[in-house]
């Protein structure tokens, strides 16, 4: 028999596939605040949760049509568990390096996005009420 053949009637591997991300992700909803510019120069402002948070990146959904490339900036709200309860945001910018086919239904846009490396905590005072 040929080894083609031979190889043909052997059971096959099962497929693995491999994780070609060098950080771990967590699945931690976050709300945030996305400022940015669309394709045709005009600003705009949207809030989201983040699906999934990475050291060098995040993923989550948008109503605006950004283009592979566009520069973001994010607003994300931290956990009051992690920050002593204090109202905590961290300020950071990035490229938006895959976009995913708008959800028929939602009409959301899947945008994944890779970090730059300067970043801001920046703690948000209550306003005090007036008399």
């Amino acid at each position: 028999m040929k080894k083609a053949q031979q190889l043909k009637k052997e059971k096959p591997f099962p497929l693995i596939q491999a994780n070609r991300r060098r950080e771990w992700r967590l699945d931690l909803p976050l709300a945030t605040s996305i400022h940015g510019n669309l394709p045709d120069g005009k600003k705009f402002e949207e809030t989201t949760t983040i699906e999934n948070i990475s050291a060098t990146g995040a993923y989550f959904c948008l109503d605006s049509g950004l283009v592979v490339g566009s520069k973001l900036n994010l607003m994300i709200d931290l956990p009051r568990q992690l920050t002593g309860g204090k109202n905590i945001k961290l300020n950071l910018g990035g490229i938006t390096v895959r976009l995913e086919e708008p959800n028929k239904r939602a009409k959301r846009q899947g945008v994944a996005i890779r970090f730059e490396k300067d970043f801001k905590f920046i703690e948000v005072s209550k306003k005090k009420k007036p008399k």
